[in-house]
């Protein structure tokens, strides 16, 4: 059964990363969205790469953070919750020069104030790059 407030949302309702974020901004995009995950690609070029040609560490938790905070709001009423980021780590196992990363976020806990989210990030070859873990915040909405 499908973890998401609308039971009925589908990928193409998600089409664009939002506009004016960081997500946007490093050309993230959604690729794929199941029962009870997520997933996001995101480039690997000038924007996400550190000077030695490879991907930025901190690019890999802005994904890793992005794919978790999309899918926590996905879990939540909109008209009654919102969620932010409350912890993030990672551990980057390898790296990637070119083509894409995609993250795909699981949830490890899905509770009344706080959703864990395991986020693994791997290349287009399926070899993981990145393990990260997220702990997301919930909050009531207050506006």
């Amino acid at each position: 059964m499908a973890i998401w407030f609308n039971k009925s949302i589908k990928k193409e309702n998600l089409l664009v990363i939002e506009p004016g974020t960081m997500g946007e901004f490093l050309g993230m995009e959604y690729t794929e969205l199941g029962e009870d995950y997520i997933k996001i690609k995101m480039p690997v070029d000038n924007r996400t790469k550190q000077p030695y040609g490879l991907l930025h560490g901190g690019a890999s938790c802005a994904l890793a953070e992005t794919v978790g905070s999309l899918a926590s709001q996905l879990v939540l009423d909109p008209n009654k919750f919102i969620c932010v980021g409350l912890e993030i780590n990672a551990n980057h196992v390898r790296s990637a020069r070119q083509g894409f990363v995609i993250a795909t976020a699981s949830p490890l806990h899905l509770g009344a104030t706080t959703h864990v989210w395991d986020i693994r990030i791997h290349d287009e070859a399926q070899k993981l790059i990145c393990i990260s873990r997220l702990t997301m915040a919930i909050l009531k909405k207050a506006f």
